[in-house]
């Protein structure tokens, strides 16, 4: 299937006339050997009095790629600022250059070939309930996404009520460039995108920058990374859980968005054009456009399956083949099993949708407790 997603994109971005995905992403994953439950250092720092807090992502030398403390860690505060009536708003950040890359793909890597899929399974359930925990905050919720924002670094934040883009964010959903599929929610919030820009994302892993993100409704303003210590210092200072005051104060301190000319943004019409051809591109539109139709727990559960699946090898061992030949050997050509488009059954498809089986646990979400902000 992910084999599939990469001879598509050379189709897609041959339309497009735009250059082939570049492999330079893989400085955009973690490159963490550390095990996912195995890291003593504080994974989330904390500031903020008043009426706000902010949470900060603080494992930069990882790019503050997501493992399980850092997730049990964000569930445990989220949840006790939710409870605290004298918290107006949360505030979602990074340290350094990255506000979060993703998973700890390398760390789910090693973990797998360990024979461990319980640690894997792990962190995926406790990351997609954060997701939509984020997606069904009580309280509004700013993401600041300066700088990395990948994978599940997107979904966290996405789902939220506000996301500050700035001129240094490099937004991405690559994981079908290392045997994955779209996933952390990237089967809704790419599904509500124009056309089909969101089924280019996907397969392609394509990178958009700040002022795409705000022109195709990823983000919700735009500020130069300049204005962030004076963007943070107006937020702190508002005492408030009402979110109109808040997006008055974060567009009030928004900068003019410039669009390059070449930016895929301006193409909309050429992607709708190619994705409406009858070519592979269908099996992607059943895990995208299919989100349009559905709530977002229901893509997370159904991601879940997609990621048990994965992990396990049982229809495909391409996952781990693509983090090796990527991340791990860097030879970066992987040996994807099935090798052509050929050899992909239907059935290999449809195993991937179906429902887990009965001694697989379902990815379980509080969904009579809690509705989500995007429905």
């Amino acid at each position: 299937m992910i084999m599939l997603s990469n001879r598509s994109a050379l189709f897609i971005q041959s339309c497009l006339s735009l250059k082939k995905p570049s492999y330079g992403y893989r400085r955009l994953i973690s490159l963490s050997a550390n095990p996912l439950v195995d890291d003593s250092d504080n994974t989330v720092d904390v500031e903020g009095i008043g009426s706000s807090r902010t949470a900060i992502l603080s494992r930069p030398s990882s790019l503050n790629a997501i493992n399980i403390p850092m997730v049990s860690q964000l569930q445990k505060l989220y949840k006790s600022w939710e409870d605290d009536p004298d918290i107006g708003f949360v505030v979602l950040k990074g340290r350094g250059r990255a506000f979060c890359a993703g998973g700890d793909i390398v760390s789910l890597y090693n973990l797998i070939k360990e024979g461990n899929l319980e640690e894997c399974k792990q962190l995926f359930r406790k990351a997609y309930s954060l997701m939509y925990f984020v997606g069904t905050y009580l309280k509004p919720h700013v993401a600041i996404l300066n700088g990395i924002t990948m994978g599940g670094g997107d979904g966290i934040s996405i789902p939220g009520t506000f996301r500050v883009a700035t001129d240094k964010t490099i937004f991405a959903t690559p994981e079908t460039l290392i045997g994955l599929h779209p996933d952390a929610g990237a089967s809704f919030y790419l599904s509500h995108l124009p056309g089909y820009l969101g089924e280019y994302l996907g397969l392609t892993g394509e990178k958009l920058n700040g002022a795409e993100m705000i022109s195709c409704g990823l983000a919700t303003h735009y500020s130069l990374f300049t204005k962030l210590p004076l963007v943070e210092r107006q937020l702190r200072n508002l005492v408030t859980g009402d979110p109109s005051v808040i997006e008055t104060c974060l567009e009030s301190l928004g900068d003019p968005v410039r669009l390059d000319p070449t930016s895929v943004v301006h193409r909309i019409q050429t992607l709708n054009k190619c994705f409406s051809r009858d070519t592979v591109e269908e099996i992607i539109e059943s895990l995208i456009r299919e989100g349009r139709f559905q709530t977002l727990e229901q893509c997370l559960i159904r991601e879940y399956r997609m990621s048990v699946r994965a992990i396990s090898g049982q229809i495909t061992g391409d996952f781990c083949e693509g983090v090796r030949a990527k991340l791990v050997d860097k030879d970066f050509a992987p040996k994807w099993d099935p090798p052509s488009l050929e050899h992909v059954s239907e059935d290999m498809v449809d195993q991937y949708f179906s429902p887990l089986p009965a001694f697989e646990p379902e990815l379980e979400l509080p969904m009579k407790q809690r509705a989500a902000f995007w429905e």
